[in-house]
């Protein structure tokens, strides 16, 4: 019986590769609504993020958008993603919130709709971002708004970052993942 166990143990455990997710197996929907494969971006550096329209960090929009203008057409994509789990700080409908980011800072980087990033409704992408990319002591849990992931070409997740690293403080790390 317990060679039983421990051969079901094994199978289970070598069976798990199969069924472990990659980035480019996520979807999301768009803030238009639309369904995206986040197969969409492959062989793109990828700077995915959790924004808020009413936080502190929110004027980091301008670094972010700065990013993509200066990278895009090298390979860069920044992802927005919404979320109200930090005070309450994106209270707004997806049109306000892509109205919001349109008007104050110009952005043009793809968008999605807003999303819980901890707790029973996590998104699966968030799911998988966080066991990929811990936090500080090794947390999965994101801790406010703007936090950031960096992704390679092939979708593999290179860094996390937190909230107070503002986007032009990535630049270099995004250039070397460009090369």
């Amino acid at each position: 019986m317990k060679k039983l166990f421990y051969i079901t143990l094994f199978l289970t455990i070598l069976n798990a590769g199969d069924t472990m997710k990659h980035f480019y197996d996520f979807t999301a929907t768009s803030i238009t609504g639309e369904e995206i494969s986040m197969s969409t971006y492959k062989g793109k550096v990828i700077l995915l993020v959790n924004v808020a329209s009413e936080c502190g960090f929110t004027p980091q929009y301008d670094g972010l958008e700065k990013l993509y203008k200066t990278y895009n057409t090298q390979g860069l994509v920044v992802l927005g993603f919404p979320s109200n789990q930090f005070g309450g700080q994106e209270p707004g409908s997806n049109k306000e919130i892509q109205n919001f980011c349109k008007v104050k800072f110009g952005v043009t980087f793809p968008l999605f709709s807003k999303i819980d990033v901890n707790g029973d409704d996590t998104h699966p992408l968030y799911t998988f971002l966080k066991k990929e990319a811990t936090g500080i002591l090794g947390t999965e849990i994101i801790k406010w708004n703007f936090t950031k992931f960096l992704i390679d070409k092939n979708g593999k997740v290179i860094e996390r970052y937190g909230s107070s690293t503002e986007p032009e403080k990535i630049a270099n790390n995004i250039e070397k993942l460009l090369k």
